[in-house]
């Protein structure tokens, strides 16, 4: 078994304030499932690629408490943290440092936390797919998702031919586009959906550090120098050496330099659950086209609503349409859909 999972799960808590907070971010809500956070039901979805023993999670000091609550079954040892946001590349070179010293020569899985993937026998199959090929082509893999519209939200990559489950090169990555590009995008059938999902080998993705980052690289090194210590986010060399990363994107630093980054483009159901409005994706809707959790509507003269509830007490909308209404023990959260992206604003 040569498969090691690398799921991050960071984040500020902001995109779905109130429900939300910086010590329990979307990950840690069961948005989706009554029963299990979108974080728990990550960790279930690679069970059959893996053992929980390969199965690590990068988080943050504050964030680590609840991530342990919510994985009792995960071993302790294996939830990464990290003692600063340095950002994605800083967060994946110290990751796969971390498990490089466990599970040497492994390849590594990298997911997001707070994905939702509807199709997951079919989410099995493409990783194993981009498994498969950065082992054997010694390539960056990423997972394409096939767009079903011309999303201005997502960054794209660019290839010269597209099908569903079959190895691609990555031609350029592409910046979120403005809504006519992103028409052309989606008609043109050789861009897909950049998800933000890595598949390497641990010896490429360091040999890449070394070539197209190499400040990082140097630190690392130093990070894998401290042995056992580097897993305690406490150690005050750690902190240093921490504080000398660059803040910088792995899309940036490594994924658009390499030179053989492979993209499997894919069709399981992926949604990125960026906002609230992202819900209608996901809920059915009543026959207003509203969607309602945990609450006890009376909608009149309204439409295209989302209302999420505390299940305490009695919500009524007159005239009004494409809103947010969101009503916690602590909060009430009030928004239209097109200012969903700004509720940090408020916070």
């Amino acid at each position: 078994m040569s498969i090691a999972v690398l799921i991050m799960a960071g984040g500020s808590g902001e995109r779905f304030w109130p429900l939300s907070t910086k010590e329990k971010p979307k990950q840690l809500l069961k948005l989706i499932d009554s029963e299990r956070s979108l974080i728990r039901m990550t960790v279930d979805r690679v069970l059959p690629l893996t053992d929980i023993s390969r199965v690590f999670i990068a988080t943050n000091s504050i964030q680590a408490p609840a991530v342990k609550e919510e994985l009792p079954d995960l071993p302790e040892g294996n939830i990464i943290i990290e003692p600063a946001f340095k950002d994605t590349a800083a967060a994946i070179g110290f990751g796969t440092t971390v498990i490089e010293s466990i599970y040497p020569n492994s390849t590594i899985v990298v997911l997001a936390s707070d994905h939702l993937i509807k199709n997951e026998e079919n989410f099995i199959k493409r990783v194993k797919t981009a498994v498969e090929t950065a082992e054997n082509q010694n390539a960056i893999v990423t997972l394409g998702i096939k767009p079903t519209y011309p999303e201005t939200g997502y960054g794209y990559l660019e290839t010269n031919e597209c099908y569903v489950g079959e190895p691609a090169k990555v031609v350029k990555f592409c910046e979120k586009p403005a809504l006519d590009i992103a028409k052309e995008y989606v008609s043109g059938g050789r861009h897909l959906w950049n998800s933000g999902m890595f598949i390497f080998k641990s010896s490429v993705i360091i040999d890449a550090f070394k070539t197209y980052l190499p400040g990082h690289f140097n630190i690392l090194e130093s990070i894998a120098k401290l042995g056992k210590e580097m897993r305690n986010p406490d150690n005050s060399e750690l902190k240093n050496l921490f504080a000398g990363f660059e803040k910088i994107s792995v899309d940036f630093g490594i994924m658009e330099k390499y030179d053989n980054t492979m993209v499997i483009p894919v069709d399981f159901g992926w949604n990125d659950i960026g906002s609230y409005p992202a819900l209608a994706d996901v809920f059915p809707k009543n026959d207003k086209g509203s969607v309602i959790r945990n609450a006890n509507v009376n909608e009149v003269s309204s439409s295209g609503n989302i209302v999420i509830g505390s299940g305490t007490r009695k919500i009524s909308l007159l005239g009004v349409t494409d809103f947010v209404v969101v009503d916690t023990n602590d909060n009430l959260l009030i928004c239209s859909k097109l200012e969903a992206q700004n509720i940090k604003k408020l916070i």
